[in-house]
């Protein structure tokens, strides 16, 4: 990656990071956009594995900062996720819009799954329907926000040429 192409990248990450603490409160309900989501899997596509390992695991310390009744479960999340998109990167986050919505769809149901698994497991039925409702959909909307970002921002958040990386 070029200079520019890291720079342009960095304040991607951190326009999806500050998007994340200010735009989302504001929309309410129980289908959230998860920006961060977004900013981890779209990073993770620019860098290697171990890398992206990072980036993950200090997300999701920075989520579980927020809420130490279940510390380490976003990092764990994050942290997974990051680095199977990283491996993944040549299969999925090709020029194909349509590829790249599925796999952050993908991407930001595994996150939620993993995080409601190891924060108290499936005890209750409301837990079954976060799994398989509203995460769902929010999924759903995070892909599509994913997509559209693509479309609008190509330069800012799309993945490098594939032989550039390893």
């Amino acid at each position: 990656m070029t200079l520019a192409e890291t720079g342009r990248a960095i304040v991607g990450f951190l326009v999806l990071l500050v998007a994340h603490f200010t735009l989302r409160p504001l929309l309410g309900g129980p289908v959230l956009i998860d920006f961060l989501t977004i900013a981890v899997l779209f990073s993770a596509v620019r860098v290697r594995p171990g890398v992206a390992a990072v980036i993950g695991f200090a997300v999701g310390l920075s989520i579980d900062s927020l809420s130490p009744g279940h510390f380490g479960t976003a990092a764990a999340a994050y942290t997974a996720v990051a680095f199977v998109a990283a491996r993944l990167n040549a299969a999925f986050f090709t020029d194909n819009i349509s590829l790249t919505g599925a796999f952050v769809l993908a991407g930001k149901w595994v996150v939620d799954a993993i995080i409601l698994l190891l924060a108290g497991g499936l005890a209750g039925s409301g837990s079954l329907l976060q799994l398989l409702l509203w995460s769902p959909l929010s999924a759903m909307v995070t892909a599509l926000v994913a997509v559209l970002l693509l479309m609008v921002a190509r330069p800012w958040f799309a993945a490098p040429v594939a032989a550039n990386r390893r």
